[in-house]
């Protein structure tokens, strides 16, 4: 007896993936195997624009076997009734499963691990992301079979589009009962990019037929993408001597970063410096009930710190191989084609005087400030570099190669005071009181960005230290816990500081001062007009 129901597949992606080729395919796959399909598209925004679905019906009976009967298809999937869920992003497969479109005794989910992030993740000034772990743990638990992996680098990697990643893992979890050969000949039909689309294909479908038989081939698979492939290094043995278990992960990703950046010897300032938190920390929790979390969110945010970003480290990252490569994967650039890259920067007189000493950098300030008392625009120089040509490159590997200077530059000096700031009030609050040293351990997320931004978010933190951490007004030092957690969290609300203000004068501290502006007068030219 012949199967009654159709298999049902609701395929989602989000706008540019190719969702509707997908469809397409798929439909024309099951002609060309001689079965009957239906497919309708339902378009919507949801988190993000574009945000798209595609309803699939295959009869798993061939035509030819049918006797001459129609099977009836729907034009619309029915919460609970999918065979199967395919999509390209993590958030919206959460969405439709709680639309209750699978069930958890009867749909296989098939989904990409990546984030496109939301506008309203966008707009947190801090880490605005959702967690990953509580909508994977929704895949798990509403689906028969779930298979997670990053088609994005897939599709990267391959020189293609999601879509034909999203086939392969079809094509390999034997949803359809059509051939490997009956997917590639539709893709070889399209003409246009048939190989790069082929080799997305076959990632996916080797991938989840390795997760599906638990084969070794998905480590090797896995290996061929170098995002999904990355282990974060190894901290080395006599460092792994001095920190704990719970911190080695994060303190071998810092002391990376900064021996990259600068060198062994800053790096091993940064080790230094986390020392001295993990000796605090140790004191006012010495059994490690809280998991060392104050010495992790301090080698955290020290590491991003002491990177700071300059126009050294934005040479050496836009001249980088590897960004070159991640280039010709995002614009599919082929063997043949011809590629130019133009890099467009306006280093003002705060970034060159970073890299002078502290006299000559005043010298150079003070000249820009009379510019702008005079009306004028602060100084800047507007480049424009081909990172294709041999010049641009060697322009661009030149300025990166002047790490050196950092060390005697004026920013380095400043930067490093205000890291020691920072660290001291960790390790003080820390030996006091262990919730309040995390607060303040945390407060490392206010320094951000560049510029205005990253100004600002340093004189918050030194306000919160020298009226928060370091006062003795306050009747308990859970109260002073409770005062920074929610400074730092008005903190990052708003850009103008209206809500931290306001929550500083709540605890009873005096709000930000108000620094003075400069006023500039502009002469009307239609004064100087004579009649």
């Amino acid at each position: 007896m012949h199967q009654q129901k159709p298999i049902t597949l609701l395929i989602c992606a989000l706008g540019g993936e190719g969702g509707g080729v997908l469809s397409e395919w798929l439909i024309d796959v099951a002609r060309a195997s001689g079965y009957p399909a239906q497919s309708t598209s339902i378009p919507g925004v949801a988190q993000r624009t574009g945000a798209t679905t595609y309803y699939v019906e295959v009869f798993p009976v061939p035509l030819a076997e049918l006797g001459g009967k129609c099977p009836v298809f729907s034009l619309y999937p029915a919460p609970g009734s999918l065979d199967a869920i395919v999509s390209s992003e993590l958030l919206e497969t959460a969405r439709q499963i709680g639309n209750s479109m699978s069930a958890a005794e009867r749909t296989l989910v098939i989904t990409s691990s990546n984030r496109t992030l939301t506008t309203q993740e966008r707009m947190q000034l801090g880490d605005g992301r959702t967690d990953t772990a509580p909508l994977l743990e929704l895949v798990r638990t509403h689906s028969r079979e779930h298979h997670v992996f990053d088609m994005g680098e897939l599709a990267r990697s391959s020189g293609t589009i999601v879509s034909a990643v999203m086939l392969g893992a079809i094509a390999g979890s034997g949803l359809f009962p059509f051939t490997r050969a009956a997917y590639e000949g539709v893709i070889e039909a399209g003409g246009k990019g048939t190989a790069a689309s082929l080799r997305g294909f076959a990632k996916g479908f080797e991938l989840v037929q390795g997760q599906q038989s638990q084969a070794r081939l998905v480590k090797e698979l896995l290996s061929d993408s170098e995002h999904l492939a990355h282990k974060p290094p190894a901290l080395q043995p006599d460092l792994a001597q001095i920190f704990p278990p719970a911190v080695q992960d994060i303190v071998a990703l810092g002391h990376a970063r900064l021996v990259e950046y600068q060198g062994t010897a800053y790096a091993q300032r940064y080790i230094d410096r986390l020392q001295q938190v993990l000796l605090a920390e140790r004191s006012s929790d010495p059994a490690g009930a809280h998991g060392f979390a104050v010495t992790r969110e301090t080698a955290r945010w020290l590491a991003l710190w002491m990177a700071f970003d300059d126009i050294v480290r934005v040479a050496d990252l836009k001249s980088r191989a590897r960004r070159w490569q991640r280039v010709q994967g995002e614009v599919k650039a082929g063997s043949d084609d011809l590629l130019k890259v133009y890099d467009h920067f306006k280093p003002g007189a705060p970034e060159f005087a970073a890299l002078l000493p502290q006299s000559l950098a005043q010298h150079v300030l003070a000249w820009d400030r009379r510019r702008v008392n005079d009306g004028k625009a602060s100084w800047a120089l507007p480049l424009k570099i081909g990172t294709h040509s041999v010049g641009g490159m060697i322009a661009l590997r030149g300025l990166a190669s002047l790490k050196w200077l950092r060390p005697l530059g004026s920013r380095f000096a400043t930067e490093q005071a205000l890291i020691e700031q920072w660290l001291a009030a960790v390790v003080s609050t820390t030996r006091r009181h262990w919730q309040a040293g995390l607060e303040i351990a945390q407060c490392g997320r206010l320094i951000k960005g560049y510029g205005s931004t990253n100004e600002r978010g340093k004189d918050n933190l030194l306000h919160v230290i020298e009226h928060l951490a370091a006062a003795t007004s306050f009747a308990s030092d859970d109260i002073r816990a409770e005062a920074i957690a929610a400074a730092r969290t008005a903190a990052l609300a708003d850009d103008a500081g209206q809500a931290l203000d306001r929550t500083l004068v709540q605890h009873g501290v005096p709000a930000r001062p108000i620094k003075p502006q400069p006023i500039r007068w502009v002469r009307n030219p239609r004064l100087n007009k004579t009649s």
